[in-house]
């Protein structure tokens, strides 16, 4: 189970990500919303250990070593960070993920065999670009579950690609749900589906916000002193001017 209490990272003048916590289990699919791309991704990338966060702690199957997590996990498709490059091909881009795999898996890994056994030879030649939001989807988590060392699959953002969740939602819900290979599948996105009703969390739903302290009736309040103030100010120029003028009278009956 993959556990986040109050994850924070320090950015120049605000927190890159604010205060965070959730839970995340096997077999499970929980979403996390967050208005900015940059919190979304500073987030995917604490989750994945692929980023140090400030404050807070993280754990994986009760380790919190950065280094297990990074092993256990993999990050999909984070803007700016790991996001096929557009110019490339499907079968360039897969060539180049299965290189990367440990090498100890990495003997039947070969691209031609691994687009046909997973169903993607339709696609092999085409860019990037012109993959449909939820064929692309499909191909990069295939490409990371490919490395079965991986039982956290963290995916940054897939509704940028879609504003339908149909695109990106069933796919996920069927990664978590492969009773084959329970995986805790965490996505980041801007705005929860309308119809979602599993587990979801909010990015920065552990901010701490200070409360207003109730005023003390036994206290004079600004309003009052101001009131106060105002009505004392008001009586002494009228007295002041009533002595002004009875000297004025004196001295003109003194004249005559």
């Amino acid at each position: 189970m993959l556990s986040v209490q109050q994850l924070q990272i320090n950015g120049r003048r605000t927190d890159l990500l604010p205060p965070t916590s959730l839970e995340a289990k096997r077999g499970e699919l929980i979403l996390i919303s967050g208005e900015g791309q940059d919190q979304r991704t500073a987030l995917a990338l604490a989750l994945s250990g692929r980023m140090k966060p400030s404050d807070g702690i993280l754990s994986w199957d009760s380790t919190t070593k950065t280094k297990r997590i990074r092993l256990a996990s993999a990050l999909v498709d984070s803007p700016g960070v790991n996001e096929p490059e557009q110019h490339l091909s499907v079968r360039d881009l897969v060539t180049e993920d299965l290189s990367l795999i440990p090498r100890r898996y990495r003997g039947a890994l070969l691209s031609k065999p691994w687009l046909k056994v997973n169903r993607f030879e339709d696609i092999a030649d085409l860019w990037i670009e012109q993959l449909p939001a939820g064929r692309r989807l499909e191909l990069l988590t295939s490409l990371a579950l490919a490395d079965p060392a991986i039982d956290l699959l963290v995916v940054d953002s897939p509704d940028r690609h879609s504003a339908d969740p149909a695109a990106w939602l069933p796919r996920l819900q069927d990664l978590a749900s492969d009773a084959g290979r329970p995986l805790a599948v965490v996505a980041t996105v801007s705005a929860l589906p309308d119809e979602w009703d599993g587990p979801a969390a909010v990015i920065g739903n552990s901010v701490a916000h200070a409360t207003e302290a109730e005023p003390d009736p036994a206290e004079p309040q600004p309003e009052a002193e101001l009131a106060a103030s105002t009505e004392g100010a008001a009586v002494e120029p009228e007295s002041a001017l009533t002595e002004e003028h009875q000297e004025d009278q004196d001295l003109q009956r003194t004249a005559k």
